[in-house]
């Protein structure tokens, strides 16, 4: 465990930032990239500080459609769009599909968005390609359309919010590779990506493999499986059974949450160390109890906060970065207490919010 401290020496940069910024009471400046040039499949992350504008000139009205606000992630984003329109003073009017087999719905809400009046719409897209028809129809009445999130192939978006799970395996995949490099005692590594042929599975697996390449880490996987906490609570236990020298255990948030308990009830404590590819409150938890050893943050809320941004500077004609995320960065015990919670995660006592006026 040395050397994974070690390796979290490099977020200490940013640690210093989130720190910085909590005792200014603001979200911003924030450590962010920008990727040039934009909407480019080989475009190059540039990093950069993101700071949104003091307030709009006028009260625009902007309409934000989400798949669903079934789980804490859209919850989160919902926060960031909610706090940023209210510090931006603007109207937010929220709107959610239900799931993301209802494209359908999605479509007919944004519609019925614009059709009420709605200035700039964000979307947090159900489908990669199944919107590029309305975002088209969209931007030819000139309203803005931000992709938040989720990602959209349209070449007619305005703008994107947005990190890639590419990255969020690379990130893990590089945090591993660090504190093992080749040469170094080989380790077993379950790996968990999710279910197969899901396509930010399917690029989280390749960032995470691609990162791992030519360190001493043999994968155990991928170990494909439906996020339930069910069936990878299963897919470990079999590794477990299998591999009982297995020294981590890295996926999903759910594979992460669920092994915490087996773990502990096994005995492993300290022997097989849990790690996901992604955040959430349980995750977060895991990491402040010390059970689970780390995760990328992706700062939803903060894609939310900047696509609200690029909206307002889009309407007002002003600069805007086009292709921007928040700068992923590994969370662990040596920096969970100098990033604030509300950059990265909603507050828990945050509820859905639908409407500001």
């Amino acid at each position: 465990m040395k050397k994974i401290a070690t390796s979290l020496a490099l977020s200490a940069a940013l640690a210093m930032g989130f720190a910085a910024r909590a005792e200014a009471g603001s979200w911003y400046p924030y450590p962010a990239q920008k990727i040039m040039p934009p909407f480019a499949a080989d475009g190059k992350p540039v990093d950069f500080d993101y700071s949104p504008l003091a307030k709009a000139d006028k009260e625009w009205n902007i309409c934000v459609s989400f798949p669903h606000m079934k789980d804490a992630y859209w919850l989160g984003v919902d926060y960031g769009v909610v706090e940023e329109a209210k510090d931006l003073g603007v109207k937010l009017h929220v709107v959610e599909a239900g799931g993301y087999t209802q494209l359908a719905r999605q479509i007919s809400q944004i519609e019925d968005c614009v059709a009420g009046g709605a200035q700039a719409v964000i979307i947090g897209a159900i489908s990669y390609d199944g919107l590029n028809n309305l975002v088209g129809e969209i931007t030819k009445k000139g309203v803005p359309v931000i992709d938040l999130v989720n990602g959209m192939s349209s070449p007619d978006v305005t703008a994107k919010s947005l990190v890639s799970f590419y990255t969020m395996g690379q990130e893990a995949g590089a945090y591993l590779a660090k504190a093992h490099p080749a040469g170094s005692a080989a380790v077993k590594v379950g790996w968990f990506p999710g279910p197969a042929g899901a396509g930010w599975v399917e690029a989280a697996n390749k960032g995470f493999m691609d990162a791992v390449k030519g360190s001493a880490i043999q994968v155990l996987g991928p170990k494909y499986g439906d996020t339930g906490k069910e069936v990878q609570l299963q897919l470990v236990e079999n590794l477990l059974q299998a591999e009982p020298d297995i020294q981590y255990v890295v996926g999903t948030a759910p594979t992460a949450e669920a092994s915490q308990s087996l773990i502990r009830e096994r005995g492993l404590v300290g022997k097989v160390h849990l790690m996901s590819f992604y955040l959430t409150p349980g995750v977060y938890d895991g990491i402040k109890r010390g059970f689970i050893m780390g995760s990328p943050a992706d700062s939803m809320v903060i894609q939310g906060r900047i696509a609200v941004d690029q909206a307002v500077r889009k309407l007002e004609d002003k600069p805007f970065v086009k292709h921007v995320g928040p700068k992923i960065f590994m969370l662990d015990s040596s920096n969970i207490k100098t990033v604030s919670q509300a950059d990265i995660l909603p507050p828990d006592s945050f509820k859905p919010v639908f409407t500001v006026n």
